[in-house]
């Protein structure tokens, strides 16, 4: 019965396509499609909270050795109920989010593709944290991968996007490699794919899985040096981006570190490479966020920070920490992107020294703000729980530890502040009046945004005293007791980047100066792409000129072997076939001659047959006295 769970949007996004195309685009055809798209949302989720209570599972016998199979563990339940929970609000929004810019005054695009997508987005990523064996998981990585190329890719008329969908796609497909060594390397110690095998794997069979796990990981959640991958993905859509960074792509790596922490903390290396990934992850993202002047783009470096804090969590050997965290964030990011695609639509441009919106915006200024606080790590907001878990998860491994995350906490705050300012900052700029002619958002993307802004109000609750507890219970795993030092000097940090972020936005505001080169390479992940470029380019140079040696002396042989082959075919033509006539007809006169002889011994007469036989026989005689005397 599990396999509804994913088959359920997978099935559906097909019918939704064919469908949707027959409905009109105006507001009937788009609440049909928004509709369509929540019906099937919601479902899934229903359907996975009904298999939490049920124990629901699913097998299928592929061959003797390889069994598909799908469950439920602590991990699985709680992806497996956000993924859909933050996609209906999204689906609703990408129904009304014209996928083409209105500051262009192009004719928009039809969303049925864009929401057909997201809804088998949805299925794959459902499909992914419900395996219980490495085929499965796979299968669902690989449709991840496929649905996240397709999505950024979607605009494929606008110049680039093809591009950073294959950017995108090529940099996580390398880490993809780790995720198939890693399946080979735990059939090949215990003979099967299933996760319950894994405690039989040891030796060096385990440190191989480890290491090919902890590849695939990294490059799906976008930890150094994989982070600037999520730039190019910011060529989708809004709403592209907003479920491949809250609940989908970016988040199947660290899932998969929870799901197989006991598995991957075996090998004494893995705590220390996760920390040391996590806090250098966390501090680069939130300096580049810092830096960035793109709305979307300082999101995405928001991103790889947020990750990098639950990478730390577990490296720490806090599982449930990270887990509660990928929880808090998927709210308050999916509603940061949506906010900042919304201020795209009045403004045409994501540049926050664009934007300022907050009079024109109150509403979408208000909801920005709860998840931008939120996302700052502000007392007593859902994200600030989970944070402050991740800073005293650092310190039960050291005190220095704590120190370093409560700083990429101070981080978030100032440049989450830095987004909510220069985004909806309520003071007035020359653009106004431009941005109040333009169409801008419909209610429908207000409310799914308000929607997902709600849920990070609720997820408050979980400062309430005893509610942390009952969710550890509840999810079977342990938090780690706070520390009052770390959390004042985390509160402390986190009001030192709010301010530093005040300042730096009227800084900016007031100068309006050119962003400097040094900045822009800093803000465009410490030139890692540019780097990263070059090292292509090389590569390529590198395998052209192997190329020219293969043609050069590899196939020099090869041609010079057909040449000598068609200059004996050619010598045969003209000098060949005359000899071998010529011996063909002096064979046959030979033949007649010897023929002709044999015949004269036949001349008809019986005392010639006898005559010979006779003589024979003589012949015969003379050679065996011969030998008797000899």
């Amino acid at each position: 019965m599990l396999w509804f769970v994913p088959l359920l949007p997978l099935l559906a996004a097909p019918v939704i396509y064919g469908l949707g195309k027959r409905w009109l685009g105006d507001d009937r055809g788009r609440a049909a499609l928004a509709l369509a798209g929540v019906t099937i949302t919601v479902a899934t989720l229903l359907l996975a909270s009904v298999a939490v209570t049920a124990d629901w599972g699913g097998t299928y016998r592929w061959s003797s050795l390889i069994v598909l199979s799908v469950g439920m563990a602590p991990a699985s339940t709680v992806f497996a109920i956000i993924v859909p929970l933050i996609a209906a609000p999204i689906i609703v929004y990408s129904a009304y989010h014209e996928a083409s810019s209105v500051s262009d005054g192009g004719t928009a695009r039809s969303p049925v593709g864009l929401v057909a997508l997201l809804t088998a987005f949805v299925g794959a990523m459902e499909l992914l944290v419900l395996a219980e064996d490495f085929v499965t998981l796979l299968i669902a990585w690989e449709l991840v991968g496929a649905c996240s190329w397709a999505l950024i890719a979607h605009e494929w008329q606008e110049a680039g996007n093809l591009r950073d969908a294959a950017w995108a796609f090529l940099v996580t497909r390398f880490g993809d490699l780790g995720l198939y060594i890693a399946a080979a390397a735990v059939f090949a110690g215990t003979g099967s794919f299933a996760f319950a095998d894994l405690a039989r794997l040891d030796g060096w069979l385990l440190d191989v899985f480890v290491a090919g796990a902890v590849l695939a990981a990294a490059a799906k959640s976008a930890q150094v040096p994989f982070s600037p991958w999520l730039f190019a993905a910011m060529s989708g859509p809004t709403p592209v981006s907003a479920l491949l960074h809250a609940a989908t792509m970016v988040a199947a790596g660290i899932y998969l570190v929870i799901r197989l922490h006991a598995e991957l903390s075996a090998v004494a290396w893995f705590a220390p490479v996760a920390i040391t990934l996590g806090l250098a992850t966390a501090l680069a993202g939130g300096v580049v966020a810092c830096l960035q002047g793109h709305a979307k783009k300082l999101l995405a470096a928001s991103t790889s920070a947020q990750y990098g804090l639950m990478w730390l969590a577990a490296g720490a050997g806090f599982p449930g920490v990270a887990l509660v965290h990928f929880v808090t964030h998927a709210f308050t990011k999916a509603a940061l992107f949506l906010a900042a695609g919304i201020a795209e639509r009045h403004v045409g441009s994501y540049s926050l020294n664009a934007m300022r919106l907050g009079r024109l915006l109150p509403g979408v200024a208000a909801a920005a703000m709860v998840a931008s606080l939120a996302l700052a790590g502000v007392v007593p907001l859902s994200a600030a729980w989970s944070k402050e878990k991740i800073v005293t998860a650092a310190g039960h491994q050291a005190s220095w530890l704590a120190v370093i995350a409560a700083v990429a906490g101070g981080l978030s705050a100032l440049y989450a502040t830095r987004f909510q300012l220069l985004a909806f900052g309520r003071k007035r700029h020359d653009r106004m009046s431009a941005a109040v002619s333009r169409s801008g958002h419909s209610r429908a993307e207000a409310v799914a945004l308000y929607l997902l802004a709600a849920g990070t109000l609720v997820l408050s609750l979980l400062w309430w005293p005893g509610v942390g507890n009952s969710l550890a219970d509840l999810l079977s795993v342990h938090f780690p007791k706070a520390k009052l030092w770390e959390l004042i000097v985390s509160l402390l940090l986190v009001a030192l980047g709010i301010g530093l972020g005040a300042w730096a936005v009227r800084r900016e505001v007031s100068s309006q100066s050119r962003q400097s080169e040094k900045r822009a390479d800093m803000a465009d992940w410490f030139g890692l792409p540019t780097l990263s470029e070059r090292g292509a380019d090389a590569v390529m140079m590198f395998s052209h000129g192997l190329a020219r040696f293969d043609d050069r002396a590899v196939d020099a042989g090869i041609r010079g072997s057909a040449r000598f082959g068609a200059w004996l075919a050619r010598l045969g033509e003209r000098r060949g076939e005359g000899a071998f006539d010529g011996a063909t007809n002096q064979l046959a006169k030979g033949v007649d001659w010897a023929g002709q002889v044999a015949r004269r011994a036949h001349t008809g007469q019986m005392h010639h047959y006898y005559t010979g036989i006779a003589a024979g026989l003589a012949a015969i005689l003379i050679i065996l006295s011969i030998g008797a005397l000899l």
